[in-house]
């Protein structure tokens, strides 16, 4: 079987560095479905991206789609002949249908009697036709953020088409999209002059070609090249390279041919505080902040530079430039805004809208404030407790209107900056620290407050968002979440879970609802929308803890607004699940609910009633559990409770096995009717055991 290489590279201008993973991922998935629809074997697939290109590579493809014999089955011979034995007219569209003559026919034994039958010869395709009629497709295919066009164009992409390399081994197939007509030359790196055109001979020859002209299109070499320079730079010093993932994915799809370049900033400002620095150099300019040995930071940072190795200095000198600029600005406004007391900020909030319907950020600050009160109530804090939460949620919004935050450049350090300015006004730490953690947690990987005062702010700000905006009818649809409500949802449940907060959701929403009733259209409007919200939310906490769908719903079935005492029945009771012993307990239990949910109405028990030693023993064992089970229970020693029920299961079967429920005595039926409602509301204070799904 003869294979062959094949090879596409879209060229483009510079493309944002967030969308080529996208655009990879698009291009990988169509040519792996296209080669698996046209029954291709190829050897393996291999992706190159840089800012100016996209590329694939897939090596030893078939050449040609192998030749198919088909079997097509037809009418009877009855149906097919007529009396003297002529094809009828069924057997003739048959035959047209299946493109075959009368001397293809043969028969086929089948078990309503025999059939016509043809066989069809289809003649595999060229895998280089193939191509070149699949490929414009896959320009239909990519969902960037935006779009554009350009010139007179049609066509639209992320960003403007400038070549199209093609190869089927040294062959070019000839496709073109828009006034871009494939061809087997690319161009390299700028740096080396504006047109720089290169040969690609085949596809093998693809990344050595690119090398030559300043080009490593392979991301993985890329970024090995940028981790080795930088880990150079610092071998034989103590200061040491900040480590950040995320920027180095960046710059890795920023960058054609990386060069790691030491620069300097000024000394004085040091002053400022770090993620100051470290958000101007790594935010704003894609550099690398440098540390020493302490943790402190240093007056240096590291770029990629994407330019000629051999004018690094003077590209450097460029660098620095634009971040002394910078760090001037961000000097000039952390002077400017601790100037005066932090606290006199808080006025300033009167003047910025939080939303239309729900009024200024100083109107959410009053909630914040009433709401986090509420909660200190609840979780009976202390005096000085409460009084550091009710400072903190004071200042939380604050540095909202400094002239830091101010600025598009600084608006990811709100919190942190609403901290230090606190800590410079004199604020107690406690306080300051809490006013960085009530943003948290910003994703689903961030960091939970570490603090009590932090977590209570964190849901009373999170609370407040998710119960005023549903409220005035901004509800998330799809991905449609303009304000993030299932985040600070999600973070509302991950922050009481994680304390163990002893707080009742539903109440908590109730009284933010209190407090929004004058904003709203109707008192309490979208209120059980909210619940709704809160309760997918709380099954999404359990689902991260992996905890099956069935036990979800045991738990949730009977109280869900206690979240930490939820998560704590739903993670023991999942341990027991796959016990031998537990599963025979869900069935006795089963049989109980299924018993009882014939009844109408509860039932009065009797013990005088009592008659059978089975239900007698039944009794006895209950009555002996309810004191156990109330102990463990105060304790949530849930754990152990679900031991006590796994032994009290068998007297349920031993009652089943030797009781009939259904007696044709009223009386007697009801009462045991009764007993089987005490036991189904001694089960139901940890978890609805007939959810339980059983294999």
């Amino acid at each position: 079987m003869i294979k062959k290489d094949f090879l596409l590279e879209i060229g483009v201008e510079e493309i944002p560095a967030s969308y080529i993973a996208g655009a990879m991922n698009t291009i990988e998935k169509y040519f792996i479905e296209l080669l698996s629809d046209e029954k291709l074997t190829y050897e393996k697939v291999e992706l190159f991206s840089t800012p100016r290109r996209f590329a694939i590579r897939i090596t030893e493809i078939q050449a040609k789609q192998a030749d198919e014999t088909i079997e097509r089955v037809g009418p009877t011979k009855e149906i097919a002949y007529d009396a003297d034995g002529n094809l009828t007219k069924a057997a003739l569209g048959f035959l047209r249908g299946a493109g075959a003559t009368e001397n293809d026919i043969f028969f086929k034994a089948t078990k309503k009697g025999e059939k016509l039958a043809v066989k069809i010869e289809i003649p595999g395709k060229d895998t280089f036709e193939i191509m070149k009629n699949k490929i414009p497709d896959l320009f239909n295919k990519f969902n960037f953020p935006k779009t554009m066009r350009w010139g007179d164009e049609n066509e639209s992409f992320a960003r403007p088409l400038r070549w199209i390399v093609a190869l089927w081994d040294r062959a070019i197939i000839p496709i073109k999209i828009g006034k871009i007509t494939s061809a087997n030359t690319s161009y390299g790196n700028r740096f080396q002059k504006l047109e720089n055109p290169t040969e690609i001979l085949t596809p093998q020859n693809y990344e050595y070609s690119l090398q030559n002209v300043a080009v490593i299109v392979n991301r993985d070499v890329r970024k090995n090249k940028i981790i080795k320079q930088m880990e150079k730079l610092f071998s034989k010093s103590d200061e040491s390279i900040v480590p950040d993932e995320k920027l180095l994915d960046i710059v890795t799809d920023l960058v054609e041919f990386p060069t790691a370049v030491i620069g300097y900033f000024s000394d004085k400002y040091l002053e400022l505080p770090q993620k100051i620095i470290t958000s101007t150099l790594s935010q704003h300019q894609k550099y690398f902040a440098v540390q020493k040995q302490n943790g402190e930071l240093s007056n240096k940072f590291v770029f990629i530079s994407n330019g000629n190795p051999e004018h690094s200095d003077l590209i450097r000198l460029g660098n620095e430039k634009v971040i002394a600029a910078r760090l001037d600005d961000a000097s000039f406004f952390y002077k400017e805004d601790t100037s005066q007391p932090f606290e006199k900020y808080v006025g300033e909030l009167d003047k910025v809208l939080f939303q239309a319907k729900l009024g200024s950020l100083l109107c959410k600050t009053d909630r914040i404030i009433k709401i986090a009160e509420y909660i200190s109530e609840k979780l009976e804090l202390s005096q000085n407790e409460t009084s550091k939460i009710l400072r903190a949620a004071n200042l939380c919004k604050a540095d909202l209107v400094t002239q830091m935050l101010g600025e598009k450049e600084f608006t990811k350090l709100q919190g942190y900056m609403g901290m230090n300015y606190a800590l410079v006004s004199g604020e107690d730490e406690e306080v300051a620290r809490a006013i960085y953690e009530h943003y948290q947690p910003r994703g689903q990987n961030d960091d939970l407050p570490q603090s009590v005062i932090g977590a209570v702010i964190a849901i009373a700000d999170k609370l407040d968002t998710v119960c005023g905006i549903m409220g005035v009818d901004m509800i998330p649809s799809g991905s449609n979440d303009p304000f993030a409500l299932r985040r600070a949802a999600n973070g509302v449940v991950q922050i009481i879970a994680a304390n163990n907060f002893k707080l009742d959701i539903f109440a908590l929403i109730d009284r933010a609802f209190d407090l929004l009733a004058n904003k709203l259209e109707s008192e309490n409007h979208n209120k059980k929308e909210v619940y709704k919200f809160f309760l997918q939310r709380i099954k999404w906490l359990l689902q991260n803890e992996n905890i099956d769908h069935d036990v979800i719903d045991s738990v949730m079935h009977i109280e869900f607004t206690d979240i930490a005492d939820l998560k704590q029945r739903a993670i023991d009771l999942q341990q027991f699940k796959e016990a031998e012993d537990f599963i025979k307990l869900v069935i006795g239990f089963k049989r109980v609910t299924n018993i009882i949910s014939k009844a109408k109405k509860e039932f009065t028990f009797q013990e005088k009633l009592l008659k059978e030693q089975a239900e007698l023993d039944l009794y006895t064992a209950y009555k002996d559990l309810v004191p156990q089970i109330t102990e463990k229970l105060a304790k949530k020693a849930y754990s152990e409770v679900m031991d006590l029920l796994v032994k009290f299961g068998k007297t349920i079967d031993n009652f089943f096995d030797n009781v009939m429920v259904n007696t044709k005595d009223e009386e007697l039926k009801n009462n045991r009717y009764a007993l089987l409602q005490l036991i189904q509301k001694l089960f139901y204070q940890v978890s609805d055991l007939s959810k339980i799904v059983v294999q």
